[in-house]
């Protein structure tokens, strides 16, 4: 039986995250019945020497044409989608996040199915349009979270719920705590809050670092870490906003770190402050479930998902009074109580994310699009 060849695509691997996604899921299907390739821009960013590694076929080329002006962009996509009949795949499925359509409008010029993951709940504003064409020319369209479902595509058929999943396994912790899980400048007997996250101002890490400040007086034996890459504006920023606290002593950032197991063995409780439109399905919590910490988000789309079963653990979006208060509550709790609420954290995210689930969805959906064909 012929294999099904799905080619991914993705600008870059710049953003660990949305790169782990598609390998994840490229490297798990059953290879008796699908071959993955991938396709990117450029060969930037430390995590596309581990997508080389993969053994999977990576094509380099410059398959999203501009939109304008019009007529050079059908002529460029006209040059893609010849690209795209060369590699010859049954399915191509876009990580692409933006409202871009020319990558799709190429695919439907080769006649490949193409099918998109919608991850963010962007949609007006000038990207309207876009992800109005982008989803007519998708022949399907997997969603991540159910405000996104209701909001972007009630009763369509052609979008499905396929959420992010995690390598429990990978994540479990590890015991005892070895050397490289003391951080630098945070003594071992200092407990420790986390937070790991795509550093942009709407992943609201201010809110948290504010919190913080509000309770640090009280809680003199907790520190706070901030796992990400903070050099661009908005990590100098909360860089800034911390020195003007003068916390520079218990609130530390580790930048871009790709293995981030070691730091959240080292915590307690792991806070994703997430404000506006939300996130997707956002992986970093479901690391953190996976690693038996302690979860609160803010009750954002995406977050609220995973967080279903745990209403109590999900705080007011913005509200520093809100999250200071939770987290107030967990602080003043001996380290085997929290343990506990991690255990509980660990068996939901195994029963309901674990990324098999989310791979045997894609296989499906690839399937069913073969079938229909």
């Amino acid at each position: 039986m012929k294999r099904i060849k799905v080619l991914f695509t993705i600008p870059n691997f710049d953003t660990a995250g949305s790169g782990k996604a598609l390998l994840n899921i490229a490297k798990g299907l059953d290879t008796d019945k699908f071959e993955a390739h991938i396709m990117c821009l450029h060969d930037k960013g430390p995590f596309f020497k581990v997508v080389e590694s993969s053994g999977l076929p990576v094509h380099r080329y410059n398959y999203i044409p501009d939109a304008r002006p019009v007529f050079r962009m059908f002529k460029e996509c006209w040059q893609v989608s010849r690209y795209f009949k060369k590699i010859n795949p049954d399915i191509i499925h876009s990580y692409n996040y933006s409202a871009n359509y020319t990558e799709a409008l190429a695919a439907r010029m080769a006649g490949i199915p193409w099918v998109f993951t919608k991850k963010n709940m962007n949609w007006g504003g000038k990207s309207k349009n876009g992800w109005k064409l982008r989803s007519l020319l998708a022949k399907k369209i997997a969603v991540q979270n159910k405000d996104m479902m209701a909001v972007f595509y009630n009763n369509r058929s052609k979008a499905i719920l396929i959420p992010r999943g995690v390598d429990v396994t990978y994540f479990q912790p590890t015991y005892p705590l070895g050397t490289e899980a003391i951080l630098p400048g945070f003594p071992s007997s200092q407990r420790l809050l986390i937070c790991v996250a795509n550093f942009v101002p709407v992943k609201g890490i201010e809110i948290l670092i504010q919190a913080f400040y509000k309770l640090n007086e009280k809680h003199i034996n907790w520190s706070l870490l901030l796992v990400g890459d903070d050099s661009n504006d908005y990590g100098k920023q909360l860089q800034n906003e911390v020195s003007k606290l003068k916390m520079t002593y218990r609130i530390k950032f580790s930048g871009k770190l790709l293995d981030v197991r070691p730091q959240l063995n080292r915590a307690e409780i792991f806070i994703l402050p997430t404000r506006g439109e939300g996130e997707g399905s956002p992986v970093a919590l479901l690391e953190a479930m996976a690693s038996e910490k302690v979860v609160l988000g803010s009750n954002v789309p995406g977050i609220r998902d995973q967080l279903e079963n745990f209403p109590d653990y999900l705080f007011e979006p913005s509200n520093i009074e809100d999250l200071a208060n939770k987290l107030d509550n967990f602080m003043l709790e001996p380290k085997e109580y929290l343990k506990e609420i991690g255990l509980s954290f660990s068996s939901h995210v195994t029963a309901n994310y674990p990324i098999a689930k989310e791979i045997e969805k894609h296989e499906l959906l690839y399937e069913t699009i073969i079938i229909r064909r």
